[in-house]
């Protein structure tokens, strides 16, 4: 993310709380806020060191093989991640780390880490019944690293310790010298070494106790504390009637066991996630600007594509429906009959669920468009809120409240407000549209829906029809250019869907131009790589077009010949059956495009239902970290007025001493207070707030993001051009820029809230 995302282009606050501090009664916990990528992955590793230390305690309750190993491992993953944060401070920015961030501390914590996994180390040996001499070295090296750990840990001085921390270490490190020497005591038994066995185990047993002493638990190592008695009061009466050696006043004379170190610090993996990279299609920004821009353009070039194929189609169908054709070829029969046009158009009318179900769909477009309308509701009142909270604060504390004002830096969210509220009316315009084609053409799509028997009593049974009095052959050429007709429009749904689905790769292209000249030059790459990418279907475009001219001029000229110049001019009777004939046509036609219509509308209001969502988000993110701050400098502001007090008034004169009338005795003395017992550093609670129950939405194609990070411009939102029926509504105008997309203001002061922060668990 670090190559991905420029620091100097955007600058996100990540604000890290001391973990061991739990702040004062007139103080909260030291905090470090940085813009700086590096302290927000430095942050995450800790917590990360600090959840395995946890895992890696909570495995060792068992004792099974697998938990021992689990928790050896997690000790070890824990004492490298804290090893390598221990060169923090350089992704600080210069400034003073939090006390449980500094090199010592982190020294201590990764020392102790690795203490504990040496330590499961012996247990595993001693479940293992390995032998005495290499459990006496792995016990002697886990007290060294206890001893490092205690040695550091009481010199740092800065950080909170919990009291139970330095006797817990001081007691194990007392505690593995005396387990060393008792293992190394078995060794000297076999070796008939008795008076140096006796030393040992006179050692283990003083080590021992001073491990329950310090530490305060009494039945520490109680185990192998009552075994190294037993053991030396034999040995001592086998010494006494048997060899006879001479016991080690000193054990300094002795030599000291030998350690053997098994546990290391296991390094930082590259990554910690083995699936998908969350981050894989993040591109720098340049490259994300260009790659928006280049689909906007895209998406510009499709709709005008399947525009031109949609007009020319509309054009064929009304020049098919004033010479009424097909069904005046088929209409030269019988008069009761029904033209098989139409009773295919009503077939297919049918199985679409007919005016009934049209009716439904667009009944439940007002439905979709009032939620939308809701959600916007609810992000401008929670701005609102925001503001109009953040200007009472200002005009009561006048010059103490120092934060930027709130009408400031939610100029972008308001500017997307009223562009979505833009959108939300122009779409309400091209539902009226929708349902005034609807009212118009309602009758014939009603005939069309009852089917065959709906239509012979919609047709007059009248010989007002214009018969054909052509010849045989023109009117079976006639009956081909129709079935041309069909085969053409066929092939223009084909032909649209692959331009609506038309793809192409657009992060390498952009990736190696930023690579090669630190700069893209969006408009000339944008133009070859579309150029490339429509080159196989603007011929197809073109030709779909020129076929529909000929076969125009063909249809007419055969019309002509078959019917008589005469026929397709509306007739004086508007009921002739001719003239209803043309109206079943333009119904079904009417129908048709009202159902891909109503479609594109429903995904439309969907879609935008998605951003609105996100955008609704991204005002609750926003509104809480105000809301954040906003209480953080209440606190700073009651404080400073509280000092200021303080240092007016004089203190207050002491009160005179009582002197007791009978002194104190043994039975009257005042109890003393009882200092607590340690205990595990209480977690930080969740610094987040309560969002609204909607969930997060992903970027959908050729839609907006209503809201990116700083400094990440965005593209405006456009009405999906197939859900304009006419295409009689203006475009949203768009930003004079090198992009179309605004750009939103930095807003570094006002941190995202930070995750909960994990100390690591005692040492146990």
């Amino acid at each position: 993310m670090e190559l991905k995302i420029p620091p100097h282009e955007v600058q996100i606050s990540f604000k890290w709380k001391d973990a061991f501090d739990k702040g004062g009664l007139f103080g909260g916990k030291v905090s470090l806020t940085v813009a700086s990528l590096g302290y927000e992955k430095v942050c995450i590793l800790f917590n990360i060191a600090a959840m395995q230390s946890q895992l890696g305690s909570a495995s060792r309750i068992s004792d099974t093989d697998e938990e021992l190993k689990a928790a050896a491992k997690m000790f070890q993953s824990a004492s490298g991640i804290f090893a390598q944060l221990r060169s923090a401070a350089s992704v600080m920015g210069g400034q003073e780390p939090t006390p449980d961030l500094n090199a010592t501390a982190l020294t201590v914590l990764s020392t102790l880490m690795l203490a504990q996994a040496q330590e499961i180390f012996v247990h595993k040996a001693i479940q293992d019944k390995m032998k005495d001499a290499i459990i006496a070295k792995l016990a002697m090296q886990a007290e060294d690293l206890y001893a490092e750990t205690l040695q550091v840990m009481q010199k740092e001085t800065k950080v909170y310790w919990e009291k139970d921390w330095l006797s817990t270490i001081a007691g194990k490190q007392a505690g593995f010298i005396g387990l060393a020497n008792y293992f190394q005591s078995n060794v000297c038994a076999s070796k008939k070494q008795i008076g140096e066995q006796i030393g040992r185990l006179n050692l283990c047993i003083d080590q021992l106790k001073q491990a329950q002493s310090r530490s305060g638990i009494q039945n520490l190592f109680i185990d192998y504390s009552n075994k190294a008695n037993r053991l030396l009061t034999e040995a001592k009466k086998d010494n006494d009637f048997i060899y006879h050696e001479r016991v080690p006043e000193s054990m300094t004379t002795v030599e000291k066991v030998a350690s053997a170190r098994i546990a290391k610090p296991t390094p930082v993996p590259s990554k910690f996630h083995t699936g998908k990279d969350l981050f894989e299609d993040l591109v720098p920004v340049p490259v994300h600007q260009a790659m928006a821009s280049c689909d906007v353009r895209r998406t510009e070039m499709v709709n005008s594509r399947v525009g031109q194929l949609r007009d020319a189609s509309q054009l064929l169908n009304s020049i098919l429906v004033s010479l009424n054709l097909p069904a005046a070829l088929e209409d030269q029969g019988s008069l009761s009959s029904v033209p098989q046009s139409l009773i295919d158009k009503a077939r297919m009318v049918q199985d679409q669920g007919g005016v009934g179900q049209l009716q439904r769909a667009i009944s439940e477009l007002p439905e979709l468009v009032q939620r939308n309308k809701e959600l916007l509701d609810e992000a401008d009142r929670l701005l609102r809120e925001e503001e109009e909270s953040d200007q009472q604060l200002r005009g009561q504390l006048k010059e103490k409240w120092t934060r930027t004002a709130s009408d400031k830096l939610n100029s972008t969210f308001k500017q997307n407000a009223a562009k979505y509220r833009m959108i939300i009316n122009n779409a309400l315009v091209a539902d009226g549209v929708v349902k005034g084609k609807l009212s118009q053409h309602r009758e014939a799509m009603e005939a069309l829906s009852g089917g065959e028997s709906a239509l012979a009593n919609r047709l007059p049974k009248d010989s007002s029809s214009h018969k054909g009095t052509g010849s045989a052959n023109a009117k079976e050429e006639l009956k081909q250019l129709m079935r041309a007709v069909e085969s053409l429009k066929a092939e223009r749904e084909s032909l649209e869907s692959k331009l609506k689905t038309i793809t192409f790769d657009l992060k390498t292209p952009f990736l190696r131009a930023l690579a090669q000249d630190g700069a893209i030059n969006e408009a000339v790459l944008s133009v070859e790589l579309l150029g490339n990418a429509f080159s196989i279907y603007d011929p197809a475009v073109k030709s779909s077009i020129e076929k529909q001219e000929e076969l125009i001029a063909a249809i007419q000229q055969k019309n002509g010949e078959y019917f008589g110049r005469g026929h397709g001019v509306d007739q004086v009777d508007a009921n002739s059956r001719d003239n209803v004939m043309r109206q079943l046509a333009e119904g079904f036609d009417a129908f048709t495009d009202l159902q891909s219509n109503v479609r594109e509308g429903t995904k439309f209001y969907n879609d935008l239902t998605q951003l609105l969502l996100t955008y609704q988000n991204k005002v609750s993110d926003y509104c809480f970290a105000r809301k954040t701050e906003k209480e953080e400098l209440l606190k700073d502001v009651t404080r400073n007025a509280s000092s200021n007090n303080t240092a007016q008034v004089p203190p207050p004169r002491p009160p005179q001493p009582i002197i007791p009338t009978t002194p104190y005795t043994s039975t009257t003395l005042p109890n003393a207070p009882i200092a607590p017992p340690g205990a595990i550093p209480a977690q930080n609670p969740p610094y987040y707030g309560t969002y609204p129950p909607y969930p997060n939405t992903l970027y959908q194609q050729g839609m907006p993001m209503p809201y990116h990070q700083q400094a990440v411009p965005y593209p405006y939102t456009p009405m999906p051009a197939g859900y304009n029926p006419y295409g009689a509504y203006a475009p949203i105008p768009q930003p004079q820029q090198n992009y179309p997309y605004p750009i939103q203001p930095t807003m570094q002061q006002y941190p995202p809230p930070y995750a909960q922060q994990h100390p690591p668990p005692p040492p146990q």
